[in-house]
Formats: structure tokens, sequence, C-alpha cells
């Protein structure tokens, strides 16, 4: 993923306000992204830890999505697998679920997709990040068809989110 900056973050988002667009809080950190290792950027509210937000590349322009998490009660991790990247990391995977954009959204339609609760999901793919004991499965796919797959995968919801 080519490196990203705030306004074009802002910029992006399909299912919400551009006043709500203009509040929410973008990663500090962005220059220091891995971003030759990330198929989107993915991130968590460390203000409020129930939003999320993730970013990527699709037909040819960016989407950004805002997305509600659904955390596992504590000390109880879901040891789900990720429904984009295929990981069940250990430190779990949460419901996240994004209202749809435009009047579907407006009338309260959201859709829903199983994560990674830190939204890793590309550096899990590539062995970058340690997924812990559920880890990876063990696949005979490259490491670009892993990322192709979850880039697919991410498309999927996101065409869900916007149609």
């Amino acid at each position: 993923m080519k490196q990203l900056v705030e306004q074009e973050i802002r910029a992006a988002f399909v299912n919400c306000t551009k006043g709500e667009a203009k509040r929410l809080n973008i990663p500090r950190d962005l220059a220091e992204r891995p971003w030759e290792d990330l198929d989107f950027l993915g991130w968590r509210d460390p203000q409020a830890p129930d939003r999320a937000y993730l970013v990527t590349e699709l037909d040819g322009r960016l989407q950004a999505v805002a997305l509600r998490a659904t955390p596992a009660p504590a000390g109880q991790a879901r040891r789900s697998l990720c429904s984009i990247c295929l990981t069940a990391p250990s430190d779990g995977v949460d419901l996240m679920v994004a209202r749809r954009a435009g009047k579907a959204g407006q009338q309260g339609n959201s859709v829903g997709v199983y994560a990674c609760g830190d939204l890793a999901c590309s550096l899990y793919v590539r062995g970058k990040k340690d997924a812990g004991a559920g880890g990876r499965l063990h696949e005979s796919l490259t490491v670009e068809e892993k990322a192709e797959r979850a880039r697919g995968n991410l498309a999927a919801f996101v065409r869900k989110v916007t149609q």
C-alpha cells in the first residue's frame, strides 16, 4: 500500500459524514507505519476502543470504513478465525460492524465481519507479527497468494458496505 496522509484518509470515508470523518482520531504514527507490508491501513481509536477504522484501495480509489467493534468479554478472547486473513490471533477476533453507506446506512442498515482485533491482518499474513498460540493455519499457498486472498476478502466486505 502506498503511504497515506491524514487528508487522504479523512476524504476517503464512505459510511460517515464529513463532520464525523473530520472528528475521528487518525493515527499519529502514519510516517512510521510499515507501508510496504500493508494491504490496508487499519487501527483502533485509543480514546474509544469500540471504534475501529480501515482504509483500502478499491476499484482504483481509496475507500475508508468506520467500524464499531464488539470485543469478547474481558479475559475471553474469541478463538475464531479472522474472516479477512484467516488468522486466529491470541489477542482474539472481534465482530466489526459498519454502517452501510448512503440511504441504507441512514436507515440503520449495517454489515459485519469477524476481524483481527488489532486489524493487523497484513502483518499476520506476511509473518511480520506473531499471532500467538492459535496462529495461522498451515497452508501451501505463497505469502503473495495469502495476501491476495486477504485483499479479496476485505474488498468483498467493503463492497457490502458501499452497495
